[in-house]
């Protein structure tokens, strides 16, 4: 398996479709060994189901390399060669809503109406392949009135990926098809930027072309140190 795998991460690109690898069939010291050679990397989440279920994603060292788990059972554990496992982008597009309603705003409000409209009509429009749209809420002059009604009117989707690197990132589908807050944060967890994106899944979160063919270099590397 992690043979294929690494053949298949060389050959990978950002917006080809992913390739699975089940772990069902393995046996616990080869799951074990699976877990010590691809490790965690610093992109982690979980998705919720339908089911009430939650999908378990982690990153492993290798950029493009993922481990899934379904539930709780090691049956429904897979590893998953791509940008981002598609079990992400299925939730945030089958999960959500195609249209954001936009209530009246409370007493005291200032600004978060024309923000509303314009994550509406973006939303609306945004198509796979388009750029993202980034809206920077940190410059904007947003009350907390504002940024309350903001939060309630888009709601929170099924999808909540943590990237751990320079700090930390907190990536989360919101409840409206194709909006994602993308919020970071310093070394005291104090937000220092809050952004809302229209879009498909923020790239900070994706694999890029140069990591799988890194991370192919890697995973040989890896291979011939643990089976040599």
């Amino acid at each position: 398996m992690l043979s294929n795998a690494a053949a298949a991460v060389g050959s990978q690109r950002s917006g080809a479709r992913t390739q699975l690898y089940g772990l069902a069939n393995l046996s616990d010291p080869e799951r074990k060994l699976i877990g010590e050679v691809l490790g965690e990397g610093e992109v982690a989440g979980l998705v919720a189901l339908p089911d009430g279920s939650l999908a378990q994603i982690q990153e492993s060292v290798l950029a493009g390399i993922w481990r899934v788990r379904i539930g709780t059972e090691p049956a429904h554990e897979y590893v998953e060669v791509g940008a981002i496992p598609q079990i992400v982008r299925r939730a945030a597009t089958d999960l959500t809503s195609a249209d954001l309603a936009i209530g009246a705003a409370p007493d005291g409000a200032m600004n978060v109406q024309p923000v509303l409209a314009e994550i509406r009509e973006r939303a609306r429009v945004w198509r796979f392949g388009m750029c993202a749209h980034v809206i920077n809420l940190t410059l904007l002059p947003m009350s907390v009135i504002d940024l309350a009604f903001l939060q309630q009117s888009v709601g929170n989707g099924p999808v909540e990926l943590i990237f751990r690197g320079y700090g930390t990132c907190r990536v989360q589908a919101t409840g409206i098809r194709n909006v994602w807050s993308v919020q970071f944060f310093n070394s005291t967890d104090d937000i220092i930027l809050d952004t809302l994106e229209v879009g498909g899944v923020p790239i900070v979160a994706l694999a890029a072309d140069e990591d799988f063919q890194d991370s192919a270099e890697r995973m040989q590397e890896i291979i011939k140190a643990y089976l040599t």
